[in-house]
């Protein structure tokens, strides 16, 4: 009935902006938690905010010369950070449907860089998964595995990521060490780092996958390519 999907449609509005709200409170208290440094530092970080008009987190990106989780010049001017999960099927739907428009359109003219956050939620084989893109990444193949994990998920639900479902995305994107790979599962040498991912994301009040933070201003889920063309077009003319 038309009524009912209106009503359906206001009341998931009226949760979108609620978690909006909540998530944007949360990169807001972030960073005004965050050591304020010498007051020079503070007064070059106003002056690039208030000149830029950045969002409150313009200072998230590591922008780390060689980071392999991490695609896109380290100097570019804008920046997206990523929060996901390899179980997600929405974080999927954003890798293969408008990751590679942005790739394209972006990244490749030297626009944006692209930085990956581990946010493993959806249990154990997430956590497993995410040692399996580091032990990737080691292996200078993290973007090839975590494109071809993502290919291969099904569109609705979420995937069974056994560690023998892992190993054979990670024969398919070219990781040549697979017994390296395939060790790693099991350890624990990534888990600092993941849980580093998971901290920062929880102290923003980031609590589902995907979420964006280009430029300091939070996008949330896989929405339609245009949202992310309007945020990065809005923050590069701010940069500019």
């Amino acid at each position: 009935m038309p009524g009912t999907r209106s009503a359906s449609t206001a009341k998931r509005d009226v949760v979108l902006v609620v978690v909006l709200v909540l998530v944007a409170t949360g990169l807001i208290t972030y960073f005004a938690a965050k050591p304020s440094g010498d007051s020079t530092a503070t007064e070059q970080s106003q002056s690039r905010t208030e000149g830029t008009q950045a969002g409150p987190l313009d200072t998230l990106a590591r922008r780390a010369e060689g980071d392999p989780m991490a695609v896109g010049r380290a100097d570019a001017p804008v920046t997206m950070v990523m929060y996901s999960d390899y179980r997600c099927p929405f974080c999927a739907k954003f890798s293969r449907d408008t990751e590679p428009e942005l790739l394209q359109r972006y990244v490749e003219p030297g626009v944006l860089r692209i930085e990956w956050r581990d946010l493993p939620i959806f249990g154990e084989e997430s956590l497993v998964a995410a040692r399996a893109g580091r032990a990737a990444a080691e292996q200078g193949k993290f973007w090839e595995f975590n494109r071809t994990l993502y290919a291969a998920s099904p569109t609705n639900g979420h995937p069974d990521l056994t560690r023998e479902a892992l190993r054979g995305f990670a024969r398919e994107a070219g990781v040549a060490d697979l017994d390296r790979f395939t060790a790693a599962l099991s350890q624990t040498r990534f888990d600092a780092a993941i849980k580093a991912d998971i901290d920062e994301a929880t102290a923003l009040g980031v609590s589902s996958t995907p979420t964006f933070v280009i430029n300091g201003k939070p996008v949330l889920g896989a929405q339609p390519l245009e949202a992310f063309t309007s945020a990065i077009d809005e923050a590069a003319a701010a940069k500019s």
